[in-house]
C-alpha cells in the first residue's frame, strides 16, 4: 500500500466508519504519498498491526 493510491476512498472510509465507530475523521484522513501515516493512526487507534489493517483495507476497497 505503500505510494499508492488508495482507490475509492470516500466510500472506503465510510464503510470504515460504519464498521469501527471509534475512528474520528482525524484517524481516517488520507493523503496520497502518506499511506504510511494513515496505517498508523489505524493501527493506533483499533489496536492492530499494520498488516491485518492492510487487508482490511483491500477486502473492503
Amino acid at each position: 500500500m505503500k505510494d499508492k493510491k488508495i482507490e475509492n476512498w470516500e466510500p472506503l472510509k465510510d464503510r470504515l466508519r460504519k464498521k469501527y465507530p471509534e475512528l474520528t475523521e482525524d484517524d481516517l484522513i488520507y493523503e496520497i504519498g502518506k499511506e504510511e501515516e494513515l496505517l498508523e493512526r489505524l493501527q493506533k487507534r483499533l489496536n492492530r498491526n499494520k498488516q491485518e489493517i492492510r487487508k482490511w483495507l483491500s477486502l473492503m476497497g
